[in-house]
Formats: structure tokens, sequence, C-alpha cells
């Protein structure tokens, strides 16, 4: 297909700390009821983990020194409720945060879907469906996972490592002193990796959008890869991007767990410290052997948060590629621009003229060259051609996928870049060649025309379109599922549920693209017969390249090169001998017998 000309890059997305800011002010800040109930239970369970720590110097000095079985038992008692408050706790506040992530995500999706079905047609031609897959669900899912880590870095790292070095310097402030010398040096050392960890996390998700790519066109093209032996190929196209993304996986093993090495090094230094001054001060100074416990037993548990703190960067760093693809998305201007506040289109007659149209996909590329033509209220106008000739960019022009440059299409009086696209499209039922299904059932599929039709429009619709019969011939009826992309149907079935879903519609003025170009005579015959059904009474644009199947058509256009270079009846098309003849004759000698195929391979 063709690319957009009004494909804009999307904004810059600004620094770290900017998509940080953004996710706190637009999703957090929506939630903060929520995050205030489990950043109050994080404060009861980081307060429950530093009086633990605190208590085990009275229990050992009640058991070793006091001798006092009463208070250990005392103690004891009060351990285990502590204990028991901060389980609560710790339950309470990840339920609560996995709530909050779980509308993050929900928010996210949504929002991300709204921006895309505010894209024109040309936005998509540019990108493989498998990229918003990756982006709908690694995206969502990183802003939510984002947000809950800096909550709890705060709510439960940062609070139990504040609590647990207060009962540290309380036991003893020199040793706590010394304890920290380790961490200037582990920051320094972590601030390195930042950078890479962002390019391998970015590589990661390219590799992962390459596999689902390979994975959805194999089962999307099966007949393809079959009928061409290509599974060889296909295995050997995942194989590869299974391997490169295997590969940047354990670039990220190897940079983002360097800092779990580092930091047990330096604490086990730190640990070693503690234990010969704290040894030391109980021996020769007299300490009582709780309070060295104490100290112990909180640096100990500090040792974790501390840790977590350590590598939050890292782990921020790698959840903000996915927050950055996400608002690549949501913060694409839109490319159709929501028009609502237009009028509405009414229709007298459906009328429907192009008046010296320009237009080009790309730039310098001009598709349509001053095009202009009528199609009658009521009547069949067919447009035939060479390919390429700009045929079906007309009907893409009536739908308004995209907007023309310079010149106007016109329906009853009413320019129509002047009206709401929705009340456009309302008047409008498109029949292409490559019919597309729903996965859903075949009353669905009809249903998509007119979603609250009654189940006698249905089998009306269905009846009139010669779909009825086959339909009928279902065990289940219209309640068959018509498979992903409507594959458990024929060509001509599809075809014929297509027309069914535009006669329930039932709107003025109707397009057909190559509605019946790969169908089989059969299936023909009967779509044709469908069609008459459909455009009784209606505007009809016809394309077609079977010249045979518009020949009792109002006007037939010829389109070649951007233009309109005839116009007539196909009679009156035959006498002039011009380039509708030329179709004409040509079609009819590629219709004649010819030597038989077998015959033809013999002799060759």
């Amino acid at each position: 297909m063709f690319g957009s000309k009004d494909q804009s890059p999307p904004p810059d997305r600004g620094s770290a700390w900017a998509l940080i800011h953004r996710l706190l002010t637009e999703q957090a800040l929506g939630q903060w009821r929520r995050y205030a109930v489990a950043f109050g239970l994080m404060i009861v369970s980081a307060g429950a983990t530093a009086l633990g720590a605190y208590l085990i110097g009275d229990v050992i000095n009640a058991a070793y020194v006091d001798k006092n079985l009463p208070g250990i038992i005392t103690l004891a008692i009060v351990t285990a409720v502590i204990f028991t408050v901060k389980g609560m706790a710790t339950y309470g506040h990840a339920v609560m945060l996995a709530r909050i992530g779980n509308r993050i995500v929900a928010d996210n999706q949504r929002r991300m879907f709204t921006s895309l079905i505010k894209q024109n047609v040309g936005f998509f031609s540019l990108r493989h469906s498998s990229e918003f897959l990756a982006r709908l669900t690694t995206g969502a899912a990183a802003a939510s996972q984002v947000i809950n880590l800096l909550v709890t870095a705060i709510g439960r790292d940062l609070l139990s490592l504040i609590g647990l070095v207060t009962v540290m310097v309380i036991q003893d402030p020199v040793m706590s002193f010394f304890s920290f010398v380790v961490v200037p040096p582990a920051f320094l050392i972590l601030r390195k990796m930042i950078r890479r960890i962002y390019k391998i996390a970015h590589n990661q998700f390219t590799g992962g959008t390459r596999i689902l790519e390979t994975m959805q066109e194999t089962v999307q093209g099966i007949r393809i890869v079959k009928a061409f032996t290509l599974e060889d190929v296909m295995r050997n196209r995942l194989d590869e991007n299974i391997a490169e993304l295997e590969r940047e996986s354990n670039k990220w093993a190897r940079v983002a767990h360097r800092a779990s090495p580092l930091m047990e090094v330096l604490g086990g230094f730190a640990i070693a410290i503690a234990l010969v001054y704290g040894g030391f001060r109980v021996i020769e100074t007299g300490a009582t052997p709780g309070q060295f416990f104490s100290f112990l037993a909180a640096f100990m548990l500090a040792y974790e948060p501390a840790k977590r703190l350590a590598r939050l960067n890292i782990d921020l760093n790698t959840g903000l590629v996915g927050v950055r693809i996400l608002f690549e998305i949501i913060d694409h201007p839109p490319t159709e621009p929501s028009d609502d506040d237009k009028p509405p289109l009414k229709l007298a007659t459906a009328r429907v003229e192009f008046k010296d149209v320009e237009f080009a996909y790309r730039t310098d590329e001009t598709v349509l060259h001053g095009m202009s033509f009528v199609a009658e209220p009521g009547k069949v106008t067919a447009l035939v051609g060479p390919s390429g000739g700009g045929k079906s960019t007309v009907l893409n022009l009536i739908l308004r996928f995209y907007d023309v440059d310079s010149g106007s299409i016109v329906i009853d009086s009413q320019n129509i870049a002047e009206v709401s696209r929705e009340s456009l499209r309302r008047q409008i039922a498109y029949v292409g060649q490559d019919v597309f299904l729903f996965h859903g059932t075949i009353r669905d599929n009809i249903a998509v025309g007119k979603p609250d039709a009654s189940e006698d429009e249905i089998v009306a619709a269905a009846k009139a379109a010669h779909a009825h019969e086959f339909i009928s011939g279902f065990p289940a009826g219209y309640d068959t599922a018509a498979g992903e992309r409507g594959m458990q149907l024929s060509g001509g079935e599809r075809q014929r549920i297509a027309i069914a879903r535009a006669l329930v519609k039932d709107a003025p003025i109707i397009l057909l693209d190559e509605a019946t170009a790969s169908l089989d005579s059969e299936s023909e015959r009967l779509v044709q017969d469908a069609m008459a059904h459909l455009c009784q009474g209606r505007t009809t644009i016809v394309i077609a390249h079977r010249l045979h199947t518009i020949t009792h058509s109002d006007r037939i256009l010829v389109v070649e090169g951007g233009a309109v270079v005839e116009s007539g009846r196909h009679d009156e098309l035959l006498r002039k001998g011009g380039r509708y003849a030329a179709f004409y004759r040509l079609q009819i000698k590629d219709q004649e017998p010819r030597e038989p195929i077998a015959a033809v391979a013999s002799s060759g």
C-alpha cells in the first residue's frame, strides 16, 4: 500500500525524569487514594521490620545477661504480633498495588487504542500489525511497572532502610558510619550501566516484535506457506529472530545483574568490619551482646532494600523503554482527527461528483490529475482501466480515508470535506475484493452493517445476498463461527456475507471494488445476482476488471493515468473504438479457447 503524506514523527519524549513526572501526574495522581492506602500499609510494614530488629537486642540481653524468662516470653509474643502485623500489611499493599497496576494497564490500553483509531489508513500501511500488539501489551504494562516500582522503592525499601538505619545508629553510631562507606562506590559503578541497559532493553522490544511478526504472518498466510513449502524458510526466520532476542536478553542479564555481585562483595566487607568492631566492643569495652546483635540484625535486614534501591535506576530505565513506545502511539497527532463538530451529510438524491480532484499519496507522485465525473443518483457508474490508474483511489477518497489535495468531491451539493466523516460513512456501503470478516459468528458479521439489526433483517439481507441457503446448511446456522478473517468460509461465501452486511446497512451509496474478481463462474453468478439486489435504486460506483460484469452499467468511465479518458455506455464505447474497445477486445481474445495446457507442456 501507499504511505500517507501527513505522517509526522512523534514529538521527543524527553528525559527519563520527564517521563517519570508525566507518569506520576497523568496516571498515578488519579489513583492517589489507593496509593495513599498502599503507602500507609508500607509504613506499617517498614516500622514492623525496624521494630523487630530493635527488639532482638532486648531478647538477647534478657536471655544471656538478665536470665529473665518471663521477659523473654513477653518479647517473643510481642515479636510474633509485630510480624503478624507486618505480614498483613505486606499482603494488603501488594494487593492494592496490583489492583492499581491493573487499572493503569487497562487505561493505557484504552488510550492507545483510542489513539490508533484516530489515525488514517496511511498510518497503518507503514507499519506491521504485530508492532501495535507489542506496544499494547509491553507499553501498557511498563507504565504500571514503573509507577509501582517508584512507590515500592519509596514506601517499602526507602522507609524500611530509614527505620533500620535508625536502629543501627541508636545501637552504635560509629559502626553505622563505617557501614555506609560502601554506598558511594556502588552508586558510581551502577551509573555507568544505565545507558547500555536502555539500548539493550530497546533491542529486546524490537526483537520481540519481529518474533510476533513472523508468527502472525505464518499463521495468517498458512495456505501460502504450505503451498510454496515455506515451512523451513519461516522456521529459519523465526529461529533467527529468537536467537537475536536471546542474545540481547543474555546481554541484559550480564549487565543488569552486575549490581548483585557488586553489592554482595561490598556488603560482605561491611559485615566483616561490623563483626570485628562489634566483637571488639563486646569483649573489650563491655558493651552488651544485645546491642551488637540488634545492630547486626538491622544491618542484615537493610541489605535487601539497599540493594533494590541501588538497582532502582537500572530497573526504571528498563521499564521506561516500554513507556516510551507506549507514548509514541498515544502522543502521535491524529492523522484522522475528530470532525464531529462539522455538520452531518444530508442526502436527497445521493448524486456524487468529482470536480478537478488532484491527489497524491506521496509528494511528487500524483495519482489523480484533475479527475472529474458524475455518478448519477440511483444509477450504476463503472470504473475500468489499467491497474495503477487511480480507480481504487477514487473509492478511498469518497470514503475519506484520505483527503484531496485540490478540487472537491460533492455529494448532493455538499463538499464531503466540510461534513463529518461519520455521517458520510454511514451513508455508504462498501464491498471489496478482499473481504474481511471479524472473528465471530456469521450473524455477528452481517450485523456489522447495522449493529441493532433484528433477526428478521439479518435473514432478509442474507436471502437477498443468496447467502441464506448455505448458512442454513451449517449445523449451527447463523451461529456458525466465521474463523479468523472468515477463513472458515469459501471466497464466494465470504463475498455474499459482505454483500449481506451491505444490504442490512441499507445505505443510499454503494461502493464495489472488484467484488467478483477472484470468484469462480458459479460463485460469480450468485454474487452478481446478489449485487443486483444491493444496487437497485442506489447510487453505485463499481470497479471492475472483468468487463462483462459491467456491460449493463448506466455509465462506464475509463480511468487511465489518474483521469477519465472515456465515458459512455458499453455499446457507445465499443462504437468509438477507443481505449474501452481495446480493453474489451483484449479480454474477449483472452477468453477464446486455447491449446490445452498439457499439449503446450508436451510440445515445450
